[in-house]
């Protein structure tokens, strides 16, 4: 079922969506003089990788995310995550119109977070999960 889900993301908005993400990990690694932007690129291309096929895979915060994590992120969402998380936002709800879509629109939804804020998160497959502790389990 995931490799259905997958092929038909990919063909009404995963492919559009890794363009954006591709063009953005572009102008960070154009912009290499600004040593803070490297590691926004391969931020960058990594979601395009998981927005080309993100049924089976999941996102995860890193327990071991610092400071540098939160100004990579701030300079992230004023560069590219703005526009990035408008097009998942505006994808998701034209996804949402039709009942085919409506799997793919939520699944665009839940790519916002990663689309805003990048470093300090990973993506993992489904069944690699860490288990949350037990306060923290919904």
């Amino acid at each position: 079922m995931r490799t259905i889900g997958n092929v038909i993301w990919l063909v009404l908005c995963g492919f559009w969506m890794a363009i954006g993400y591709a063009l953005a990990g572009l102008v960070c690694f154009v912009l290499f003089f600004l040593i803070v932007t490297i590691p926004l690129g391969i931020a960058a291309f990594r979601i395009a990788g998981f927005v080309l096929w993100p049924f089976g895979r999941t996102i995860e915060p890193r327990t071991d995310a610092g400071a540098g994590s939160l100004i990579g992120n701030i300079i992230w969402v004023v560069l590219f995550g703005w526009w990035l998380a408008l097009g998942h936002l505006i994808t998701g709800f034209a996804l949402c119109l039709t009942i085919i879509g409506i799997p793919l629109g939520l699944a665009n939804f839940k790519i916002i977070p990663i689309s805003l804020l990048p470093l300090g998160m990973r993506i993992v497959p489904v069944d690699q999960v860490e288990a949350a502790p037990a306060a923290f389990r919904y």
